[in-house]
């Protein structure tokens, strides 16, 4: 990276920008190769990948324990990894490769403990890649840093929480502190956070969802008074015809695939709308149906493929809405509209026609990059599909238009009453396991009325109704000074956030910064003056308090909510629970409160009885959670109930946006994870999906791009990005690799192109980072 270009000066705690085959992967002197994979997803790649980490872990036994454990309500544990819906059928063993990965990783023997912090000061560990940081195993005890010695030594927990409250009580302003959330935290851990928060007085609770499906709930929740997808797993089993856009099922989400493959075998379309061609639009062999993967078997997982341009989702879907309109003109009344529903449900749909009728056929197909034959191909399958749902991920919803994008998907939905009934509705395709469970239980900094008003009821409070900072402002507020506080509750937010040294550089700024967390990150060695490593229990350990062992629930990407119990024993007998740290700091930081920290740790039950007096949907909150499969939190859309200001779902009458940039010489980037890496989590420097073997800095390109700039395949080329703000980022001596993308478009990994990605990078609709609409320009390096 070139710091010139974008005046920031180097900052202790990154790794030195030196260019390495292996990115923040580990280190490899291997050759590096690129080669189509013709294998179907999952089936025995995914069986020798599990089996070499198990083996590596020295975890084969309780790795393979873990298996029959996991996604199981009330006597397994939740999988740490993606959100997708455990099998309502009783599968035995509903799990995944990346999901065994995960929790291996949780459980490896290594340990990062007091001898080894010893060893090291922060100057190393700086100059370790973050792969071999994680690799270090778990932490051990809370730590804090000393910068007499440069290193983090042993604190006790009663000191650890006295400082958290000493500099929190010592701020001019509540509003001075900001308190990030990752996607792993429980549903109990999570409302005691953002009780804490609100009590203390601020609504600052950035989370990840910042950063990847705020889009959606903003667009949801404008059209359909949610901001969730209404569809069920059920709803999967019964739908005639399956949209998917802008997701990589096979890494992001693989037991997804399992319902693609089933939804193909029953006769369903299921059409995958995404810029590369992924292996999930493939053929499958799912892991858990043995006499298939002893046969060898595999089963189509996609029937139609479209590849369209970064960002022209709402062209290429509105030219389908076009098309819906003129077949209902050519037939009125034979069934292209669904008048009954329009009629009784829905507001704006005349206007919402004006647009699509102005709306032209070259400008669509231009704008979507797709042909208008294959448009109408797609819109004749929807117009022959009973039911449809559209469901989407992150490459909708990480562009400039997401929101627009997504109400467009609800308008075409809208227009056949494909919502309110079986085997239709939206669905978005939610990452972390329990992000969707963060946002129900509270952490929200633009919090709703009715929710704080219950919250105040229950706890005798008064929280503060100022709308707080994203993620995107806290990094700014780092930066200014005007956050000077910074707490964590898991994930990596130094290199999970955009424009790295920017945010590492607001890290290095605050006062005090506090994570909390399983295993050392690169987050703990960007740090402020003073910073604390708080190691908390894992989703795979028991948590045993003073009434005995407890469980903790997640919710799903489908709004089920399930309990969860770790089985295994602690990594270490210093650990505490999520429920337990949060507590314990936050009667270091309010101790006169009235609110029942001690005794809700003591007893979970009692965390969730207050859940249920405060959140819609959770009544009954400790009875629901102990049945076999939980309980699906109630929906009004799915009734056809619609909660906006009208009283009925809305149209959203956006206008078709230029996604086209204006110089033909910029190609369109779009940052993504490997394979082999769960979020900012790097496994090894392959991706098997994708081809790749030993290299994460390169740059996916049409063949024909690489022709034209005169690059051959492995060339080395510089990438030059321009941000909004017209100031520049780069990255150099990253392999230019072909691969099956529209001309123009360009795709290539994160955390390492998150460097690209400048702070005035962000959509005015969702405050989301473009994290898959970087505009580049790549040639061959000097």
């Amino acid at each position: 990276m070139t710091d010139s270009m974008h005046g920031q000066k180097h900052v202790p705690g990154l790794l030195a920008d030196i260019p390495r085959q292996g990115g923040f992967g580990p280190s490899t002197t291997k050759p590096w190769s690129s080669s189509p994979y013709h294998h179907p997803a999952a089936a025995w790649g995914a069986a020798r990948s599990v089996s070499k980490v198990l083996i590596s872990e020295r975890e084969l036994f309780a790795g393979t324990k873990a298996m029959l454990e996991m996604n199981h309500p009330v006597r397994g544990f939740d999988c740490p990894g993606c959100a997708w819906p455990d099998s309502n059928h009783g599968v035995k063993l509903d799990i995944c490769e990346n999901g065994i990965k995960h929790v291996t990783w949780e459980m490896t023997h290594k340990r990062a403990d007091a001898d080894f912090f010893a060893r090291h000061t922060v100057a190393e560990l700086s100059q370790w890649t973050d792969f071999d940081l994680e690799d270090v195993g778990r932490l051990t005890e809370p730590l804090v840093y000393d910068a007499s010695s440069d290193r983090y030594v042993p604190i006790s927990w009663d000191d650890a929480f006295t400082m958290v409250g000493e500099e929190l009580r010592g701020l001019d302003s509540p509003n001075e502190a900001a308190f990030y959330t990752s996607g792993r935290l429980s549903n109990e851990a999570t409302f005691l956070y953002q009780l804490w928060v609100r009590e203390f007085g601020t609504n600052n609770l950035p989370d990840c969802s910042n950063m990847c499906h705020e889009a959606s709930g903003r667009a949801l929740t404008a059209s359909i008074a949610t901001g969730k997808g209404t569809a069920s797993l059920d709803d999967w089993d019964a739908c005639d015809l399956l949209l998917v856009l802008g997701v990589n099922a096979a890494s992001n989400a693989p037991r997804m695939l399992t319902s693609l493959a089933h939804a193909v075998k029953r006769g369903a379309q299921v059409v995958h709308i995404n810029p590369m061609k992924e292996v999930a639009s493939t053929r499958t062999i799912v892991p858990h149906e043995v006499l298939e993967m002893a046969m060898f078997k595999s089963t189509d997982t996609g029937t139609m493929d479209v590849q369209v341009r970064p960002g022209g989702d709402l062209a290429l879907i509105r030219g389908v809405a076009k098309a819906v309109f003129e077949a209902e003109d050519a037939a009125p009344g034979r069934g292209a509209l669904d008048h009954e529903f329009l009629d009784r449900f829905t507001h704006g749909v005349d206007e919402y026609r004006a647009i699509v009728d102005a709306a032209t056929w070259d400008d669509l197909t231009a704008q979507a990059g797709v042909s208008e034959s294959d448009i109408r191909t797609l819109a004749k399958l929807y117009l022959a599909s009973p039911r449809t749902i559209i469901s989407w991920c992150l490459g909708v919803t990480q562009h400039e238009h997401g929101v627009d994008t997504v109400r467009e998907f609800t308008n075409l939905l809208l227009l056949r009453g494909n919502i309110g009934r079986e085997g239709t509705g939206p669905s978005p395709v939610r990452g972390h396991s329990n992000v969707q469970g963060n946002r129900t239980c509270g952490i929200d900094h633009r919090p709703k009325e009715a929710f704080l008003e219950a919250l105040d009821a229950e706890f005798g409070i008064t929280s503060p109704r100022e709308h707080g900072l994203d993620t995107v402002k806290t990094v700014a507020g780092m930066n200014d000074g005007t956050v000077k506080v910074f707490v964590a509750l898991g994930g990596n937010f130094v290199l999970a956030a955009p424009d790295t040294k920017f945010t590492a550089q607001g890290l290095t700024r605050c006062e005090l910064t506090v994570q909390v967390s399983t295993k050392l990150n690169r987050s703990h060695l960007v740090h402020g003056r003073k910073a604390l490593i708080l190691p908390c229990l894992g989703r795979t350990e028991v948590d045993v308090q003073a009434s005995g062992p407890q469980g903790v629930s997640c919710e799903d990407a489908m709004s089920n909510v399930q309990l969860s119990a770790g089985k295994r024993k602690p990594a270490s007998p210093h650990l505490k629970s999520e429920p337990a740290i949060l507590a314990g700091m936050a009667r270091a930081t309010l101790p006169t409160s009235a609110t029942r920290w001690e005794a809700m740790v003591d007893d979970y039950d009692l965390i969730r009885d207050s859940m249920s007096r405060v959140l819609p949907g959770f009544e009954g909150f400790n009875d629901l959670v102990r049945r076999p499969l939980g309980f699906r939190i109630p929906q009004a859309a799915r009734e056809r109930i619609f909660r906006t200001p009208s009283g009925r779902a809305e149209f959203s009458h956006a206008p078709t946006p230029d996604v086209i940039p204006a110089s033909s010489d910029v190609l369109v980037l779009q940052t993504m994870r490997s394979h082999d890496q769960w979020n900012t989590t790097i496994y090894s420097s392959d991706d098997r999906y994708r081809g790749i073997k030993n290299l994460r800095e390169l740059v996916f390109m049409n063949r024909s791009d690489m022709d034209d700039r005169g690059l051959s395949e492995g060339s080395f080329v510089d990438i030059v990005a321009t941000s909004k703000d017209g100031s520049q980022r780069a990255l150099s001596r990253y392999r230019a690799v072909g691969y099956d993308l529209p001309r123009g478009a360009a795709a290539g990994y994160m955390p390492e192109m998150n460097a690209l990605i400048g702070a005035a990078d962000y959509s005015v609709q969702s405050d989301q980072p473009l994290m898959k609409n970087v505009q580049v320009r790549v040639t061959a390096s000097a």
